[in-house]
């Protein structure tokens, strides 16, 4: 088991709860809160959950949370960009990185669900 902090899936989510912060930092009064404030504190649980993840024996519940937590950081984040909250260049480095984390997240649900076994092949 790495440390969490130098997993590439935490590195990816702690930079977008950077530019999230940043992004919700500049939003307009009426929206700093209810839209920023919900994309920000779901970054935050992303990052809680690669936590966990990383460190319980069955991963799964906890990247399916994560992978829940992304899309509802999505929809915000687009929701943002048609409300112009923010700019279309904020809101594509957000996505590249939402989208880095979905594929990390899914492809190590995808490994953890594998059954563990020694080796290929058929041994006689």
């Amino acid at each position: 088991m790495a440390i969490h902090t130098s997993l590439p899936i935490y590195k990816d989510a702690y930079e977008l709860l950077d530019v999230v912060t940043d992004l919700a930092k500049n939003m307009p009064r009426d929206f700093k809160a209810s839209i920023g404030g919900v994309i920000r504190d779901d970054c935050v649980k992303v990052t809680v959950l690669i936590f966990r993840a990383n460190v319980a024996a069955d991963k799964a519940p906890h990247l399916v949370g994560l992978i829940e937590r992304l899309q509802v950081i999505e929809l915000l984040l687009r929701l943002s960009r048609d409300k112009r909250l923010i700019s279309t260049k904020q809101y594509a480095a957000a996505i590249r990185l939402t989208t880095s984390i979905g594929k990390q997240a899914n492809g190590w649900r995808n490994a953890a669900s594998r059954p563990l076994h020694g080796g290929q092949g058929r041994h006689d």
